[in-house]
């Protein structure tokens, strides 16, 4: 597919979505911007989050992962499931009675304006990396497949892409991206139907009959129970997938931005069920398409592009479904795929950054100016874009692994805070003491990484050992020289949590 193919494609769809956000923008108020006037449909928010949580990351990345990883993935996305449950009934009461429009003012109300802005900092330093993760994989596609043949520089192509997301959620806000969202997610999981039925009928084997295959069975193991020290470990993977769900989803702004506005509490809980039932099906068929994609690159013997001279495991869907040849209607869904999975996320993140920045820093909620405050979150929308295109660029010349492994693992050490701080305020009644809650959520993360990186300073420190032994006795050698050594896995988002909440405690009183 050629890059003016590619360019137009690009230009139909987001006049779509300008069509969508003129629609649902005509009211540009801050209570539309930030709430969508608490008047959504259950139904349509929960479809919509499907994309907004798969995103860019889901599309090209999941399948990108499992040569490496075969379908150990699916353990996390198990874990997601049961964390979508403690999200279901246990925060969502509290935003609703509350009446929140920044969840982190519970913080405010449990503790004061330093748990606060904690709260809010550690919301905005995540989701301001996640969307960035998002939006790079979108940003490299079309570097290397559209851009990079009219030499055009990376940094224009993350100005585009960001410019686009700009103009059609600087009006409507969360009401556009309730609506764009939902549009979204059509499109995705068309796309990765779409590639599955294309590439079976290439290689000539029916849905059952590749089941039942050799080639899929390289790929499909689920569950890794023999080595507790192994990364890929169930239980640091289910665990850390129950966590990384409550973090990211109900600890997170710019998700529970979309469960707020539902009309009441039990429209929210079902959308957040009916969700999660969905989101573990379309993730599933995103491994099963990573399968294949690497059953189809075996016997084309296709070459998995670099970037950076570094292999990209991330550029093999867009490589197989705009270079290969299976067709213009494969090319044309993976592109709407792509695009819509992509902006699926980086609007909301976009809207809930600008949102959190005037509720939770400017304080908007006590300016009653209402003239004053759209000024402000229109200026903060154009600061928030802005930073996410630095972001991006950045990026590019500092991340070399898997993109969705990258993103999981910045979610330990940047959402433990989060995660310590709401048990704390929800389950315990102590108070706490000045401003010490600054050092805690500073040395938590900090001491999460050293326990990360133990186990490579021990063997450092084994190899020493086995070199000062080697000329003195076997036995000695023998003892030290062991390689099972723990490797941590997400397992780490609660560990940090734990620390958070240790130092909490002996930071408050009674």
């Amino acid at each position: 597919m050629n890059s003016a193919t590619i360019i137009f494609i690009i230009v139909l769809y987001f006049l779509l979505l300008y069509v969508i956000s003129y629609i649902t923008g005509k009211d540009d108020s801050n209570n539309i911007f930030f709430k969508a006037g608490r008047n959504s449909k259950w139904y349509v928010v929960a479809f919509g989050m499907v994309g907004a949580s798969l995103s860019g990351v889901t599309f090209i990345s999941v399948p990108g992962w499992i040569e490496s990883s075969q379908f150990s993935y699916l353990q996390v996305v198990f874990g997601y499931f049961v964390g979508y449950i403690v999200v279901c009934y246990v925060l969502l009461p509290v935003y609703y009675k509350l009446n929140l429009t920044s969840i982190y003012e519970f913080l405010d109300m449990r503790f004061g304006r330093a748990a606060h802005l904690t709260g809010a900092f550690y919301f905005f330093l995540s989701r301001i990396l996640g969307a960035s993760f998002r939006l790079f994989l979108v940003a490299i596609v079309l570097q290397q497949f559209v851009f990079d043949n009219w030499n055009v520089p990376f940094p224009v192509t993350v100005g585009i892409s960001i410019g686009l997301i700009w103009i059609y959620t600087f009006k409507g806000g969360i009401k556009t991206i309730v609506w764009t969202d939902t549009l979204q997610t059509l499109f995705m999981i068309l796309a990765v139907l779409i590639s599955i039925v294309s590439i079976l009928n290439s290689i000539d084997l029916s849905l059952s009959e590749y089941i039942y295959s050799d080639e899929f069975n390289r790929f499909n193991k689920v569950f890794f129970l023999d080595d507790i020290y192994d990364r890929n470990h169930f239980l640091k993977s289910f665990i850390g997938g129950i966590f990384v769900t409550i973090c990211m989803t109900g600890l997170d702004q710019d998700m529970m931005q979309k469960n707020l506005t539902c009309k009441s509490i039990k429209d929210a809980q079902k959308n957040m069920i009916s969700f999660s039932f969905v989101l573990l099906f379309v993730t599933t068929l995103f491994m099963f398409l990573g399968a294949l994609l690497f059953t189809y690159k075996d016997l084309n013997g296709i070459i998995i592009p670099e970037m950076g001279g570094q292999i990209r495991t991330d550029l093999l869907f867009p490589e197989i479904a705009l270079n290969s040849q299976l067709g213009i209607v494969l090319g044309i869904s993976f592109l709407l795929g792509l695009i819509a999975a992509a902006y699926s996320s980086a609007d909301s993140a976009l809207t809930s950054l600008t949102t959190s920045f005037c509720i939770d820093f400017l304080g908007m909620d006590n300016n009653k100016d209402e003239k004053e405050n759209k000024r402000i979150r229109k200026v903060v929308h154009i600061g928030m874009s802005l930073l996410l295109m630095i972001t991006i660029i950045i990026f590019k010349y500092v991340l070399s692994s898997n993109v969705i492994d990258s993103l999981l693992t910045v979610a330990s050490y940047t959402y433990g805070p989060l995660l310590g701080l709401f048990v704390f305020g929800l389950y315990t009644k102590r108070k706490l003491k000045g401003n010490l809650i600054y050092l805690v959520v500073i040395i938590a993360p900090i001491l999460t990484y050293l326990i990360n990186i133990s186990p490579t300073i021990f063997s450092y420190l084994n190899n020493e050992i086995i070199l000062e032994c080697k000329f003195k006795t076997w036995g000695c050698a023998n003892i030290y020289a062991k390689e099972n050594l723990y490797v941590f896995g997400y397992e780490l988002l609660p560990i940090n949590g734990l620390i958070t909440i240790i130092g909490l405690y002996f930071s408050s009183s009674k």
